[in-house]
């Protein structure tokens, strides 16, 4: 080898060292520790005195960062990625405030449009994922509440009338308790659940007494609060149910959801005997106007209802099933039962796939039902219930106020709101079903048809009273007798005691009977059920669920008892 080779040879020998020495492998390190371990120790170096050590010098501060502002110079942690659920958030809550916005300007159909919207895109951003999950939940509560306190105060909701006042219903805090189980019930309930006829199955377990427990002891006055009140309703209920063909036990839904209090109203805004959404209310025919909700009719509602809940049992096979998806949405049911491979609600309960109030709603209604159906047992049988609502109907033909109704009937005001519970304004439009006192609709029919179809929402009835003079009739209502006697072609200042005249109050401002727009459902429930928007679906054999429906569902947090229908 000559001298260059011996000289490349050499430079490429020291090359590889100083690279095995800086970029050593750790099995290269390894391997050195090894062959180290069998070499003696290698000397100790004196340790130096700090007086010996070099100064290290002291860092000056960068001059041109002084005068940055502070929060340029303060680390933080790296932000959530966001999502297309969280593009989605911020939409709705930019519609939200544009309804904010409209309502305050009192133009009430922007506010309703933009608040609809606005719940529609929380509803598409759940199904999005979005990256802070409880920060979107504690939005769409906070959204869903402010919404539902806005049609309160003016939007579809408030009433005119005194008596006509909203209600909480009265379960709605219990949904989401469990209570103790008291032992010496277990065999006594078995033993009457094997004595009892029931068209819906009845099971008994921990959370089924735990619930009668409750209502034997802390919440019996509300179990018989709701009981006695059910005699309102009770014949129609159970007609109507007969009708649909469901079980009549399904009667005990309107008492967990309710207290069959026809305008109870959830914190999540859902409405009625029934609880309805406004949305799921539409797809079974419960409209909403400015100055009605048919959530709030009984009858109505109780048909609605009954529909829904045929349908759910079409779809699942089960009516365990269907009364929690009446609860808690058809689609969470489906994907619990997607996600566990399990189509049977106690065991959907015992894996945690159902939202925690659904999970107790079906052992309510199995509680109640098994009570009533054995109320001697449970301090039942001596309640009187309260008389049946009696009454005809008649069909508006202009917008009437309730009060006309009750000058005509001789029927107090209250009495007359309690038989229309759906009229929020103290008056009904055109078209919609009046409910008057039994054997009054014929009078009621000749009287409004003496009164200019523009005038039946603000005029009144008076029926004369021994020595009343038309003076201090107008000074009543606020109306001059020449208007009175005008109003009735009168050819005399002096009415005849018994007389029914007309008293034409001061027009109220002319507002438009038209409905509100309808909350639009998200568009993956518009895909998924077609169908059951239009129309009810045929009376056919129980179907299985199918897997390849998977309507849109609300999140966890706004599963309340009334909350997907």
């Amino acid at each position: 080898m000559d001298g260059r080779k011996k000289t490349f040879f050499s430079c490429f020998l020291i090359s590889a060292a100083f690279t095995a020495a800086g970029c050593g492998s750790v099995t290269g390190y390894q391997q050195s520790k090894f062959q180290n371990s069998f070499l003696p120790p290698a000397p100790q170096a004196p340790a130096l005195a700090d007086e010996d050590l070099p100064k290290v010098p002291i860092a000056q501060p960068n001059v041109y960062l002084q005068d940055l502002p502070a929060f340029l110079l303060t680390s933080s942690s790296v932000p959530p990625r966001r999502t297309p659920g969280d593009a989605l958030v911020d939409r709705a809550q930019r519609r939200f405030e544009a309804g904010k916005r409209s309502y305050q300007a009192n133009d009430f159909v922007t506010a309703r449009r933009e608040f609809d919207t606005a719940v529609d895109l929380m509803l598409q951003a759940s199904d999005e994922t979005p990256a802070d999950r409880l920060d979107y939940e504690k939005k769409f509560d906070e959204m869903v509440d402010a919404i539902h306190r806005f049609d309160l105060s003016g939007m579809g909701a408030s009433a005119s009338i005194d008596d006509s006042k909203f209600e909480k219903a009265p379960l709605e805090d219990i949904l989401q308790m469990t209570f103790p189980v008291d032992p010496r019930l277990k065999d006594k309930v078995r033993e009457q659940v094997r004595a009892t006829v029931s068209q819906l199955p009845l099971s008994v377990n921990d959370a089924v007494l735990g619930y009668i427990n409750y209502f034997s002891n802390r919440g019996h006055r509300t179990l018989v609060a709701a009981y006695q009140r059910s005699g309102r309703y009770r014949p129609m209920i159970q007609r109507v149910l007969d009708e649909e063909g469901v079980p009549q036990e399904l009667i005990h839904l309107a008492q967990a959801e309710s207290g069959f209090i026809p305008r109870a109203v959830s914190r999540m805004a859902a409405g009625g005997m029934w609880q309805f959404l406004t949305w799921r209310g539409q797809q079974y025919g419960l409209m909403q106007t400015r100055y009605t909700d048919d959530r709030m009719d009984p009858e109505m509602a109780t048909r609605a209802a009954a529909h829904h809940l045929h349908d759910l049992y079409n779809e699942f096979g089960d009516w365990y099933l269907a009364i929690a998806a009446y609860n808690c949405g058809p689609g969470t049911i489906e994907k619990a039962v997607e996600r566990t491979g399990y189509a049977d609600f106690w065991e959907l309960r015992q894996r945690g796939a159902l939202p925690a109030e659904t999970t107790n709603y079906v052992p309510i209604i199995l509680a109640m039902t098994i009570m009533e159906k054995n109320a001697a047992e449970y301090g039942l049988e001596g309640v009187q219930l309260d008389s049946p609502l009696e009454y005809d109907t008649v069909k508006t033909d202009s917008l009437t106020g309730l009060a006309l109704i009750a000058d005509i009937t001789d029927t107090p005001v209250s009495e007359m709101a309690s038989l229309n519970p759906a009229a929020l304004k103290g008056m009904l439009p055109e078209g919609h079903t009046l409910h008057v006192p039994k054997g009054t609709a014929n009078t009621v029919s000749a009287a409004l048809a003496s009164i200019p179809a523009d005038r039946r929402a603000a005029w009144r009835m008076h029926r004369v009273a021994t020595d009343e003079t038309l003076a201090a009739i107008g000074k009543r209502y606020g109306v001059t007798p020449a208007g009175i006697m005008a109003a009735n072609n009168m050819a005399s200042s002096r009415p005849e005691a018994g007389d029914l005249l007309m008293i034409p109050t001061a027009a109220r401002p002319a507002q438009s009977s038209e409905s509100h727009p309808a909350v639009r459902k998200s568009a993956a429930q518009r895909a998924a059920r077609p169908a059951a928007t239009m129309a009810r679906r045929p009376r056919t054999a129980p179907a299985k669920t199918s897997a390849a429906s998977k309507p849109a569902h609300k999140p966890a947090t706004i599963l309340a008892s009334a909350a997907a229908h």
